[in-house]
């Protein structure tokens, strides 16, 4: 009595792509295209970084030899810098930099997204004289921030335009809080049109289908702009309130051009980073770059783990949470006849 067998087909090999697999030959190849690109990038970042960090270990120190001599160099003082900045004669100076720097990148970036926004929806709808309306809007952000630093600063004289039209006396390019509303109005007027571009960006990849199916169920213009414009637009103004944060971080030139250097009212980080090492203090200076450094990549690292779906790509779909006590159903097998042998059976889930 003969058994018959069934024949099982030769399974397939699963290309290496979809076994994860890489090959060599691709690797090498994409490192070889991609060294140039590390190089230039280890030029340009990591060499200064290294550098800075090892710069701010050392104070540069001055004194007399055992024969009478000036003898000047670098001594190695380890974290005391860091250790001055944060508790010593630099301590004051340095919190009040920080404060100023917080206070220009939030308040400025606030404004500089519901301007934007604004300008974004402005530019959206069709009407005559739309690129016109376009052009002027984005001539602010192309001109050089040391122009409009220089512009905004003739603007703020005492005897210049904004004390005419509000027939005031206010000495916007001194000390004390005038001198902050008049960066803060310089910054957002430059800087808001570049908000205003990447939102548009976002706005004109909506589907016009989107807002006439809005209009058919009855929604106005407002909540046509909070259900519908505010969500799809939502990535491209993380991506411009990511740059924003980072470049204001950084705000240096405006504010310098703007009221000038060693004005505690305007001195940001950057300000007493260029302060220090105008002094010759390297060590200082380098200690304060370090700092700031490690503040930028603080906010960011915050703000794209808190916000980092919209901003770095999707993120991956949670596991489902099955509830305590609640079990997949048992699998019950079935026997199947297999059609090309009626003798033989196969158990099938």
């Amino acid at each position: 009595m003969s058994t018959s067998t069934t024949q099982r087909p030769p399974q397939r090999t699963a290309p290496a792509a979809r076994t994860g697999r890489i090959d060599l030959g691709e690797g090498r190849r994409a490192a070889l295209l991609l060294s140039p690109t590390f190089l230039v990038l280890a030029l340009v970042i990591l060499y200064p970084l290294l550098s800075a960090i090892h710069q701010s270990l050392f104070s540069s120190q001055s004194g007399l030899d055992a024969d009478g001599f000036v003898v000047e160099g670098d001594a190695f003082v380890g974290l005391g810098n860091y250790v001055d900045i944060f508790a010593g004669s630099d301590a004051a100076r340095f919190y009040n930099a920080l404060w100023n720097t917080t206070f220009f990148t939030f308040t400025t970036v606030a404004l500089e997204v519901v301007i934007g926004i604004a300008m974004a929806v402005a530019m959206n709808r069709a009407f005559r004289g739309r690129a016109l309306l376009r052009a002027s809007i984005l001539v602010p952000w192309a001109i050089p921030t040391a122009v409009s630093g220089l512009l905004w600063r003739w603007m703020f004289q005492a005897d210049g335009v904004v004390n005419t039209l509000t027939n005031q006396q206010v000495l916007w390019t001194a000390e004390g809080f005038a001198a902050q509303v008049a960066v803060i109005v310089a910054e957002v007027w430059k800087t808001a049109p570049f908000i205003g571009l990447l939102v548009l960006a976002g706005m004109q990849i909506i589907p016009e289908e989107v807002y006439e199916a809005a209009k058919l169920d009855g929604a106005n213009a407002w909540r046509q702009f909070i259900s519908i414009t505010l969500p799809l637009v939502r990535p491209a103004l993380l991506v411009a309130v990511l740059f924003r944060l980072l470049d204001s971080l950084r705000m240096f030139d405006l504010p310098f051009v703007l009221i000038g250097p060693r004005k505690s009212s305007v001195e940001t980080l950057s300000i007493l980073a260029w302060d220090e090492s105008n002094q010759l203090q390297y060590g200082t200076a380098s200690a304060f770059s370090v700092i700031l450094l490690v503040y930028v990549a603080v906010i960011a690292y915050v703000f794209i783990t808190i916000l980092g779906a919209d901003v770095v790509g999707e993120r991956k779909p949670k596991p489902v949470r099955r509830r305590r006590g609640v079990t997949d159903p048992p699998v019950v097998p079935t026997m199947r006849t297999d059609p090309t042998d009626p003798t033989e059976t196969k158990v099938t889930r």
